[in-house]
């Protein structure tokens, strides 16, 4: 997602090398494993995203639509979403399905991250 949003991994805690390194240092019940992807200008939201034991079995509870043809219309954004699609299933998400303009809404794209985690290219 880091590389998707142009965010970056916040800087290991002082000590470890790794953030694994710094999990695993952890007592047992404290050993949650979680990744966090920040912006750089520290202007848009940190992202955090916790693993759990249970495996998905419903819809994903919170839904992403990454902004990629902001003010485009017609051809123009549908070629913007078709690049910025190759170049996320370049990094190893998935093309599920492209949504054409219908007259009341533009296109978008949906794709599905490496988890299976559907979003949106819009």
């Amino acid at each position: 997602w880091c590389e998707v949003l142009g965010y970056v991994v916040p800087p290991v805690p002082e000590g470890f090398a790794t953030w694994e390194e710094y999990h695993h240092s952890l007592p047992p019940e404290e050993q949650v494993i979680y990744f966090a992807c920040t912006d750089p200008s520290g202007v848009r939201p940190r992202l955090l995203f916790q693993r759990v034991p249970e495996g998905k079995v419903v819809k994903n509870r919170l839904h992403l639509d990454v902004r990629a043809g902001i003010g485009l219309v017609g051809e123009e954004r549908l070629a913007t979403l078709e690049a910025e699609c190759a170049r996320l299933v370049a990094l190893g998400a998935v093309h599920v399905r492209t949504v054409l303009a219908d007259g009341e809404n533009e296109s978008c794209v949906v794709m599905q991250d490496v988890e299976g985690n559907e979003f949106c290219l819009d």
